[in-house]
């Protein structure tokens, strides 16, 4: 068994300068646990592979798109390849979530 204790995971450098640790790599699935301080955000921009973001914590503002939505806790929003998009920390606490990027299909 393979237990991951996802504070103790080092953050990786990123292009949108935020803490992003790598959690699960396989060649099949990458999830990435991303936190946003207060005001913090990504920077808009489009993946090649559809990705879905699951929220751990806080409040948030996501664009995908032309559309903008609020989201907290519990909530789930696919991203699908080439659409730009971006999460912003609206909040005053922290907002975490999960990046899922499924790499290969059967």
């Amino acid at each position: 068994m393979k237990v991951i204790n996802v504070d103790r995971t080092v953050s990786f450098q990123n292009a949108h300068g935020v803490d992003a640790k790598k959690i699960y790599d396989t060649p099949e699935t990458q999830v990435i646990h991303m936190a946003l301080s207060p005001g913090q955000a990504l920077k808009r921009h489009t993946t090649p592979i559809d990705v879905f973001f699951y929220i751990l914590e806080g409040k948030g503002m996501v664009e995908i798109g032309e559309e903008t939505q609020e989201v907290e806790k519990d909530m789930v929003i696919d991203s699908p390849k080439g659409i730009s998009h971006m999460l912003q920390n609206t909040g005053e606490s922290m907002f975490r979530f999960l990046v899922v990027k499924l790499l290969r299909t059967a």
